[in-house]
């Protein structure tokens, strides 16, 4: 093992001065000064101190900003405080939004223990697929900011929310955007509704002059909180490593050897990189010398399941030491106690959108500096810690100050639906926070009238209006639809549940991976992806849906229970919208066919080299290797597929083989205007 080439600016190495380093990053301190105390950093006033000041501008502004560091309570104290003054009294509710679902479930979790009731009582959450709260009881209820835009689907003035809380919106999720702005309307509407925008790191300003802009002057007001932030000493590496997730590894392994108690948090792009640094990990477990805290290495990313992401706030035990590798979802909101040092390897993974060639895909690119501060925060929320960047320190000068909006390099095509959906029409009216491209907005109009979803006159059509219900995207939305003319709906219901989670195989390395890939195969459907999955859940249901069961076929048994979870509540909407759920009798053409219905954006042709050609932007596209077509040449030389992921290079997941006719006999019109030729 290599020993680390880590330097801390203002002690060793060619570092910038600590006076410059502390102005970067607000309460994080770099390096300590000798006559930094830390119980002064303790007597900082934590948000206790500013209970009634908070409860005052709620009372008289329609919107409060609250701009506080992270640490000082404004997630968990905030609504409790709001409940206590009343704000829940008379069946009213007090809603706080968060971008992921992880945050969501994991401070429901904190608050309900703090208010001493059961969760899913007094205090409970709802995310996609999964509602612990109840309509009659919850005074408190956390949820994604996608849930509270749906709700907008059923209620366009959200009646039972005296006060909503929008967190975390330095993050300026697609939804959080949306939210803002339809909020603004409803308070034109409501104005006894009361908004709470809350961020460690926020424009306040930016956001007051939105709401203050058509509105009276004391529209709104800005409060800052000041947090109980601990010293955090930031080391860089002097130099760039090849493969990052190797050396975030060693790094938490030289932790474990070398530094004081405390949790290890390891910040990675995606799943796949999670994993690998965990299995680096294991791998040198047997070599651990004697006396060193044992590691118990731990994921959290997006693609589990809510039982498995709460496993990371389990205490370690004595003489143990949790190594946590997590994607952006730890770096807001959920706090990790016993977490002393953050390994950051500087990239994250966003979903960028080519409105050129109509493709979504996922890229990893370099944080943004607001978020590598952020990362380095959650070292300091309990105690003092180490954050240890893999990247040298001109690197982070270079970062960009913030991530670009999720709007701005987003498919417009959902968003737009569930807006005209609400009676939003005129797009260009409609007041956001920062403004989709324009090409975006164009295209997705397009898609939706080569859909049927909106017709000439710009409003939903009686298809556009049922699509927009589903809880899912439009194209598996308008395949559940159409599978009514194919006469597959029971199937269709199946994989809209099936691609709606992730890591459904478990497939290790070495010889245990081999075993695994041979249960795989068990499964696999010939035509390609989209069947095998359907193969997978109709054994999971057939043979008992039990964990052995699971554990000797490959299969990840929490995952097949939530799209068996996940299957039952999309088929409560096939009911609503009298859609049978009838069986194709294994007739895999017009399931095929089916599924073209919804990913006619996504067809692609094989050529010689083994690549795949996008039919929109003849963009060069690679099999992912947990396809079963990643061996395999199409038969038809023609496939559809579910998302795209930028690596090193472009990888398309989730394949099926299909008839090139068919996107023209089941796709829509606009491939036989534009792209017969």
């Amino acid at each position: 093992m290599t020993s680390l080439t880590f330097w801390k600016p203002g002690t060793a190495g060619p570092g910038s001065s600590l006076d410059r380093a502390t102005e970067q990053e607000g309460n994080i301190i770099q390096s300590a000064p000798s006559s930094f105390s830390m119980e002064s950093q303790r007597e900082r006033l934590p948000i206790a101190k500013h209970k009634m000041k908070l409860l005052h501008c709620v009372e008289k502004y329609p919107v409060t900003i609250v701009v506080g560091q992270t640490g000082c309570g404004k997630t968990t104290q905030l609504p409790q405080y709001l409940m206590e003054a009343g704000w829940a009294a008379d069946g009213n509710v007090i809603a706080c939004t968060q971008p992921r679902r992880v945050a969501a479930t994991s401070v429901a979790n904190r608050v309900a223990a703090e208010a001493n009731t059961t969760l899913g009582d007094k205090v409970g959450y709802t995310i996609r697929f999964e509602d612990v709260s109840d309509k009659t009881r919850t005074r408190i209820r956390y949820m994604t900011d996608g849930m509270l835009f749906r709700e907008t689907l059923v209620d366009p003035l959200l009646s039972r929310y005296s006060v909503i809380m929008i967190d975390e919106a330095h993050e300026r999720s697609l939804y959080t955007d949306l939210l803002l702005g339809i909020l603004k309307k409803i308070l034109r509407k409501r104005p006894s509704l009361r908004l709470i925008i809350s961020s460690a790191t926020l424009d306040a300003t930016q956001l007051l002059n939105y709401f203050e802009a058509s509105n009276p002057p004391d529209m709104a007001t800005i409060i800052s909180l000041e947090g109980r932030m601990y010293p955090v000493e930031v080391s860089y590496l002097q130099d760039p490593v090849a493969d990052y997730v190797k050396k975030a590894a060693e790094v938490a392994w030289h932790i474990n050897l070398e530094s004081k108690p405390g949790d290890v948090l390891v910040f990675l792009p995606g799943r796949e990189d999670i994993e690998r640094c965990l299995e680096e990990l294991v791998e040198m477990i047997p070599v651990l010398p004697r006396g060193a805290p044992q590691i118990i290495p731990l994921a959290l990313h997006a693609g589990m399941s809510t039982e498995e992401q709460l496993r990371v706030f389990n205490p370690a035990e004595r003489n143990t030491r949790k190594i946590i590798a997590a994607t952006n979802i730890a770096e807001a909101s959920v706090t990790i106690d016993g977490v002393r040092y953050v390994v950051d390897c500087g990239f994250v993974k966003i979903r960028i959108y080519n409105p050129t060639t109509t493709l979504a895909s996922l890229a990893t690119v370099p944080v943004s500096a607001a978020s590598a501060t952020q990362r380095a925060g959650r070292a300091g929320r309990t105690a003092p810690g180490v954050c240890y960047r893999l990247y040298s320190e001109s690197t982070f000068n270079s970062l960009s100050p913030s991530t670009p909006p999720e709007i701005t390099r987003t498919d417009m095509t959902t968003p737009i639906l569930q807006l005209k959906s609400l009676g939003i029409d005129d797009l260009m009216k409609f007041e956001w926070v920062s403004a989709p491209p324009s090409e975006s907005v164009l295209r997705a109009l397009e898609s939706l009238a080569t859909a049927g979803m909106i017709g000439e006159d710009g409003r939903l059509t009686a298809v556009g209006e049922k699509v927009a219900e589903f809880p899912v995207d439009v194209n598996i939305a308008r395949m559940l639809l159409c599978s009514k003319d194919f006469k597959c709906g029971e199937e269709i219901l199946t994989i809209a549940a099936m691609t709606s989670v992730q890591d459904v195989f478990v497939i290790p390395e070495g010889a245990p991976g081999a075993i695994a890939e041979l249960e795989r195969r068990k499964f696999t459907a010939e035509e390609g992806d989209h069947l095998t999955l359907l193969n997978a859940y109709n054994a999971f249901t057939r043979y008992g849906r039990s964990s052995s069961w699971c554990k000797s076929h490959a299969l990840n048994f929490r995952t097949m229970s939530r799209a068996v979870s996940i299957r039952a509540q999309l088929k409560k909407y096939m009911s609503r919208f009298g859609l049978p759920t009838e069986s194709c009798q294994g007739d895999a053409k017009r399931l095929r066919q089916c599924l073209v219905s919804g990913y006619w954006r996504n067809g692609a042709r094989w050529v010689d080299d083994g690549t795949y050609r996008s039919v929109k932007g003849n963009k060069i596209l690679h099999v992912h290797p947990t396809s079963v077509l990643f061996t395999r040449k199409p038969r038809s030389g023609w496939v559809i597929f579910h998302e795209l992921e930028e690596t090193k290079k472009t990888q398309v997941r989730i394949l099926t083989e299909i008839e090139p006719d068919w996107l023209l006999d089941y796709g829509h019109k606009f491939y036989s205007k534009h792209e017969a030729a």
